[in-house]
């Protein structure tokens, strides 16, 4: 999987659809799991893990990356560093689900949205950097929006909240360890799947799990879901070896501006208050990618 060949052109170019195609799939995910809505969340958390263990090692295999995945279990710390990232994918990929399922499709956009925001608090009050001044703004607009949207609703976005946390202590854990996206991601399915596999058998002894009664299409369905979790981190991975960082911080806005728009398609009730948040966090969003453009 070598660039060396590549002219610039070239690398841009296919930096920008691997870029794409990556986005894309992470922006319409919610139309899959609203296709297989019939599976409780905690049950499709399960299969997920197990189907992404099977597809992680075909691409693993593919990049040649087996050398990376065998120094990183024979490092203890690297290890207590995936180990803790396993958790909180977890949680993340769980909610994720959980949101799909009770149609606020909404909650996971504004998440994602606010997720870059978190990245810059935790370098100012866990690592003392300095907030820039539209950085402030940013940081102050986007704020604003969720007090109105909570104090409007009367409910704290707390699942908007807690994806943006979660998969900002994933990445922020991820970054104490040199271990590639796609290596790293199938070493934390690992960790992670015999539970899934215990729990999946549990329910099918119980007779109480999804599957007992599904026809070849759900089960199908149920094994794309490895691909849908592998694939998209592969083309960024791709993309990432090819596009400049400010390039690449821009594009990553698509998604959550995707699931945006899955919401209004699935007829999810578009607030006031919800337009007057996502109005905060846009501005928000662009004065953030302004300021990163600025300095680059």
């Amino acid at each position: 999987m070598t660039t060396a060949h590549e002219s610039d052109d070239e690398k841009l170019r296919n930096g920008l659809i691997s870029a794409l195609i990556a986005y894309f799939i992470w922006g319409f995910l919610p139309v899959y799991f609203k296709i297989v809505q019939t599976v409780p969340a905690l049950e499709m958390l399960a299969y997920r893990i197990v189907w992404a263990v099977p597809f992680g090692a075909i691409i693993v295999l593919y990049r040649r990356q087996f050398p990376e995945v065998k120094r990183a279990l024979t490092h203890p710390r690297t290890l207590l560093f995936l180990l803790l990232s396993a958790a909180f994918v977890s949680v993340n990929w769980f909610l994720y689900i959980v949101t799909i399922q009770r149609n606020e499709v909404f909650q996971a956009s504004l998440g994602y949205y606010i997720n870059p925001l978190m990245y810059v608090l935790v370098g100012v009050v866990f690592l003392g950097e300095k907030l820039r001044r539209f950085q402030a703004i940013a940081v102050f607009l986007a704020a604003t929006g969720v007090a109105v949207l909570t104090i409007s609703s009367g409910q704290f976005p707390w699942i908007a909240i807690t994806l943006a946390i979660s998969f900002t202590v994933y990445g922020v854990i991820r970054k104490q360890i040199v271990v590639g996206a796609i290596a790293g991601l199938f070493i934390e399915t690992l960790f992670i799947v015999p539970f899934a596999i215990v729990y999946i058998a549990w329910l099918s002894g119980a007779q109480v799990s999804a599957m007992t009664s599904a026809g070849h299409s759900m089960v199908l369905l149920i094994a794309l879901s490895g691909p849908l979790t592998v694939l998209p981190l592969l083309f960024f991975a791709l993309a990432a070896r090819r596009l400049p960082l400010t390039t690449l911080g821009m594009m990553q806005f698509l998604a959550p501006t995707l699931n945006f728009g899955v919401a209004v398609y699935y007829g999810e009730v578009l607030t006031a208050a919800h337009m007057v948040c996502f109005a905060f966090i846009w501005v928000a969003i662009s004065l953030f990618v302004f300021d990163a453009w600025r300095r680059t």
